[in-house]
């Protein structure tokens, strides 16, 4: 459990920092527009990292 969630909340925490300090200033940038847009990213980019593959 800890290797998937981990994983996520270190993608939402950065998102969320990228999103705070790296502010678009129209708006429109899908990754740096607020800091909560940021953090869904960062923790949509965590799962497909931690997402486990198929064993052979």
């Amino acid at each position: 459990m800890t290797r998937f969630v981990l994983p996520v909340l270190l993608g939402a925490a950065v998102g969320a920092a990228l999103g705070y300090f790296g502010q678009c200033t129209s708006g429109t940038c899908p990754l740096t527009a607020t800091w909560w847009r940021g953090a869904l990213f960062g923790a949509l980019f965590g799962v497909i990292i931690a997402w486990p593959s198929p064993q052979p």
